[in-house]
């Protein structure tokens, strides 16, 4: 890590905006402007693809799309592909929070009016893209396109002619749905093109961008249709034979079953990898630093046999560990990684992490009720590390106080050094800041001072996530101070 920075953790879909979720427009170069103003070198965001069940961005359409739902409207009409009168015509979306239906309905029928504008543009510079994403973006379009025609089904409930891919099928519908396709194709076009704006602007003002890249994918993805020997499936009906998730947890006690289809590690090895190399290339045009999530699942992971309903009866089974990273870093060079290294870490799995330099996470809401030795608090921590106050699947630092226990809360204001609770947020925004961390990251729930309203995943709960949003307004001149003196302070501004 090059020197002790500080950062925010806000998903794009939570700026605020008209068109009911947060998007790569003006209030996206808004947002950058504040992290640059308040001395911030870091903007973490969560996975960029296209959402799928539950609307969350861990269970994307692909693992190297982008999500349609971020595109802004207004750049598109700056670049001459809708009118004022089209946008005008966009209804009241609520402000706090994301209502995806709607938002869908709404933007989908507006992209695809620039879809037509667009092609009747010169398209050489659409082309090029296709060509150089095709190794993906022919599969996805293709994909997105079939469970379009089929209604939203998984594709493991498609004709299975298209399910199991059989080429005259294959060939068929894609003439037949040439135009679903070609709209599918200038969605991550405009896409790939408003984050490359967005990105270089970034970057211009020193400030990186650490993505998020979900150790697994979705079983209805464009992944998984498409490299269906890659993952432990039925080859009969296609459905996962082995799920992932954890076992029971700080989060659960029955575990977290995922669903997601775990991977042949044996048949990716026999391919150098290919596929995660593409993946790794892929994420790297669109980020500087990569968060892999669930690093642990490298070393080994926890496997759930189809039809069971909770995690509890799974087993842990090898990962394919440091023979997986060294072939990365054959075909890539050193690559710029994060672990997540949270919930259930044996000296394997940080082995596994040192070995290859990564720096861990560290959360100060787990640092407390375990007694001073804890590897969360402040005091015990490596420099080579991430220090955050809690991520996207914690409550707001004001929620997870209010909902502790009076002998915990006297332990935080004991550490502390406080003898009340107001601004409990900062003092804890503080003790990550003032660690030996190198870099410190705070959700910008917790700068804004939001209790569990603002909370934005919780895990094991379907729905009702990644609604959050902030309000126009909400980064004032004096927040923009306060982040910028501790960041002085405590050394992490350049």
């Amino acid at each position: 890590m090059p020197h002790r920075a500080s950062g925010i953790l806000l998903h794009p879909s939570s700026l605020p905006g008209r068109f009911g979720i947060g998007d790569l427009g003006p209030e996206a170069y808004r947002f950058v402007d504040f992290l640059a103003e308040s001395g911030q070198q870091l903007w973490q965001v969560l996975p960029l693809g296209p959402t799928g069940y539950g609307n969350s961005p861990y269970m994307s359409y692909s693992a190297l799309a982008g999500n349609p739902l971020l595109i802004s409207p207004e750049l598109v009409r700056d670049n001459g592909l809708l009118t004022d009168q089209d946008l005008a015509g966009v209804p009241e979306f609520p402000v706090e929070r994301v209502d995806y239906d709607q938002v869908i309905a709404v933007k989908m029928d507006l992209l695809w009016k620039a879809c037509q504008n667009f092609q009747r543009q010169p398209q050489d510079e659409f082309e090029a893209f296709c060509a150089h994403h095709a190794h993906w973006l022919d599969d996805y379009a293709m994909f997105m396109a079939i469970k379009q025609m089929n209604r939203g089904k998984g594709w493991n409930a498609w004709n299975p002619a298209l399910a199991n891919r059989e080429p005259e099928a294959l060939a068929s519908a894609k003439m037949l749905l040439e135009t679903e396709i070609s709209f599918r194709k200038y969605l991550q076009f405009e896409f790939f093109r408003q984050w490359a704006l967005l990105k270089r602007y970034t970057n211009d003002r020193r400030i990186q961008i650490l993505g998020d890249l979900p150790i697994y994918v979705a079983h209805d993805s464009a992944d998984v249709w498409a490299n269906p020997q890659n993952f432990c499936l039925n080859p009969k009906t296609g459905e996962t034979t082995l799920m992932a998730g954890v076992p029971p947890d700080y989060f659960s006690a029955t575990g977290q079953l995922w669903g997601n289809p775990i991977y042949n590690w044996d048949i990716l090895k026999e391919k150098d990898y290919h596929w995660w190399v593409q993946r790794f290339q892929g994420m790297l045009e669109l980020v500087d630093w990569i968060r892999i999530d669930h690093f642990r699942g490298f070393e080994a992971y926890w496997a759930v046999k189809s039809g069971e309903t909770t995690a509890l009866h799974g087993q842990w089974m090898t990962g394919p560990g440091a023979a997986f990273f060294e072939s990365i870093e054959e075909q890539l060079g050193r690559l710029p990684f994060i672990a997540e290294d949270l919930g259930t870490i044996t000296p394997e799995v940080e082995a596994l992490r040192d070995q290859f330099n990564m720096p861990g996470m560290k959360i100060l809401h787990f640092a407390f009720g375990a007694g001073w030795g804890n590897a969360y608090l402040p005091h015990n921590y490596a420099r080579n590390t991430v220090a955050y106050t809690g991520t996207h699947d914690n409550d707001t630092t004001l929620g997870w106080f209010n909902h502790l226990s009076n002998r915990e809360k006297e332990e935080v204001r004991r550490y502390l050094g406080r003898t009340d609770d107001e601004e409990i947020h900062w003092d804890l925004i503080r003790a990550a800041m003032n660690s030996v961390a190198d870099w410190a990251i705070t959700p910008l729930q917790d700068i804004l001072g939001i209790g569990s309203e603002g909370r934005m995943n919780t895990p094991g709960k379907g729905e009702g996530n990644w609604e959050w949003r902030y309000t126009d307004g909400a980064l004032t001149n004096e927040l923009r101070h306060r982040i910028l003196s501790l960041s002085e302070v405590y050394g992490r501004f350049y």
